[in-house]
């Protein structure tokens, strides 16, 4: 069986800083680790996801199994959303610091006219606008979050409750999501972690997070 594992990278990533975690996961599920790079600035989630779509049709695989880093994790739902998977090979999907719903710091940033320009049009279209999400798509869910405060957003916006520096952890959240864990990692450290990648494969191949006592 061919099994493939796309990852999806964040705002103002390329897609470099995956590396490690896609060879980790390759090694783990012995399997394809393939990059979707888009522009995360100057086009729009709606769009992305469109040729997020696009390129997996193009993927090879009897099991395509999906993994998004931040902003990533928003390309990925709208593409479900959206009826862009339908046609997709069996898998599963993994969030990493995924803001769902919605980004107190993304707010904070757009106070000032430079934040909402640094930002782009995906985060102007999906993280400035309340928005009702829900799971719904019939494929397994597994969502980490960050507890490592660290980052962007403890200069931005308001400290309420546990982040990864940038993104709150109950801004991770979403309903219809199969599993939700919190790890002591910062957001920028997601993909570089040892203990994601593990947490990641384990959801990936069973559809539950290993809730051992090494999740750090």
């Amino acid at each position: 069986m061919q099994i493939a594992v796309v990852y999806v990278h964040g705002l103002w990533m390329t897609g470099i800083e995956g590396v490690v975690l896609r060879r980790r996961l390759a090694k783990e599920l012995d399997a394809d680790a393939p990059l979707f790079s888009y522009r995360s600035v100057s086009q729009g989630v709606a769009a992305n996801a469109r040729s997020l779509a696009t390129r997996l049709s193009r993927v090879r695989a009897d099991t395509l199994h999906l993994v998004g880093h931040s902003l990533g994790g928003v390309v990925i739902c709208k593409m479900f959303e959206d009826a862009g998977g339908e046609s997709l090979p069996p898998g599963r999907v993994v969030l990493l610091g995924a803001p769902i719903a919605g980004s107190r710091a993304a707010h904070g940033l757009a106070r000032w006219k430079l934040g909402r320009l640094i930002m782009g049009v995906g985060v102007r279209e999906e993280l400035l606008i309340d928005r009702d999400r829900h799971w719904a798509c019939g494929r397994d869910l597994g969502v980490i979050a960050g507890s490592l405060s660290v980052g962007l957003g403890r200069m931005v916006s308001d400290h309420r409750g546990s982040s990864d520096g940038t993104i709150y952890v109950d801004e991770t959240r979403i309903p219809g999501m199969k599993e939700h864990l919190i790890m002591n990692v910062s957001h920028t450290g997601l993909p570089f972690s040892a203990a994601v990648a593990r947490q990641t494969a384990a959801f990936l191949r069973s559809g539950r997070f290993d809730h051992g006592p090494d999740q750090g």
